[in-house]
C-alpha cells in the first residue's frame, strides 16, 4: 500500500471536509473510503476519493474546493456529479436532490430521481486517527457495489469490489449489525 498516497488523500479528505462545514453543507464518504472509514483504517490504496453531496451546496463548495487549489477535471454531467483534483489527486462529488419523501434520489443524468438505497446517509460518522467523517452507511455500501452491474451493466463488479464487500459484511456481523 502506498502510505503517503493515503495521507495524502487523507488530508484532501480533511479539507473537504472543512470546507463543506464552514457552509454547513453535508458531504459524505462514498466507496473505499467510506469502507475504511468504518472500518478504522486504510485497507487498500485508493485510485480517488468519492463523495457524495446535495446538488444545492454544490456550487458553494465547489467554490470553496476552487479558493483551496482544487481545478475542475471533466467528467459526468454537473447536475449529476463534480470532479477535482488538488496534486494529483482525484475527488468525486456525486450529487443528491431529495424526493417529495426527503429520501435522497439521483440528482441528474439518465438515472435522476432514481432513490439511493433506504438509510444511506444514516450512518454516522467513521473515523480513521483523530480524522471524523461522515460516511455511506456499510450496509448501502454494500448494496450499491452488488447493485452498480445491475444498474449499469457497462459497470461491471471489480474484484475490489468483491472484497470491499466481504470486509464490510464480516465487520458488520463482528458488530452485531444486520448485514
Amino acid at each position: 500500500m502506498d502510505k503517503v498516497r493515503a495521507e495524502r488523500q487523507l488530508r484532501l479528505i480533511a479539507e473537504a471536509v472543512e470546507v463543506a462545514g464552514a457552509l454547513g453543507a453535508a458531504v459524505w464518504l462514498r466507496g473505499g473510503w467510506a469502507m475504511d472509514f468504518y472500518l478504522g483504517g486504510t485497507t487498500r490504496d485508493h485510485a480517488d476519493i468519492d463523495w457524495f453531496l446535495w446538488a444545492d451546496d454544490a456550487a458553494g463548495v465547489a467554490d470553496g474546493l476552487l479558493r483551496r487549489g482544487y481545478r475542475p477535471v471533466p467528467g459526468p454531467p454537473a447536475d449529476l456529479q463534480l470532479d477535482f483534483a488538488k496534486h494529483g489527486l482525484d475527488s468525486s462529488f456525486t450529487l443528491l436532490k431529495r424526493d417529495e419523501a426527503g429520501r435522497p434520489v439521483v440528482a441528474g443524468g439518465p438515472w435522476a430521481g432514481a432513490r439511493w438505497p433506504e438509510g444511506m446517509l444514516d450512518a454516522g460518522p467513521g473515523r480513521i486517527g483523530g480524522l471524523q467523517c461522515a460516511i455511506v452507511s456499510p450496509q448501502a455500501q454494500i448494496e450499491i457495489k452488488r447493485m452498480m452491474p445491475v444498474w449499469d451493466p457497462a459497470r461491471p463488479r471489480r474484484a475490489k469490489d468483491a472484497e470491499d464487500i466481504v470486509r464490510l459484511e464480516e465487520a458488520l456481523r463482528a458488530r452485531g449489525a444486520t448485514v
